[in-house]
């Protein structure tokens, strides 16, 4: 997985998810430079276009995690 092509706010959410898989809600509370769940979305889905980033429904929750 190439990282060197991110944003920051890109890599932020890549090398917080990379510890354990995190719901939406998660990520927005740990990533200060994200601060609305618009924004958030946007960048999961960027980061799921190129193929870094995955998500998965468990129990009704849905996790992201690194690919």
């Amino acid at each position: 997985m190439s990282t060197e092509n991110l944003t920051p706010v890109e890599l932020a959410v890549v090398n917080l998810i990379k510890e354990q898989p995190l719901t939406s809600f998660q990520i927005l509370k740990k990533v200060e430079s994200i601060s609305m769940i618009l924004v958030l979305y946007t960048v999961i889905d960027d980061l799921k276009n190129k193929g870094i980033v995955k998500s998965y429904i468990e129990q009704n929750v849905k996790y992201h995690c690194v690919a």
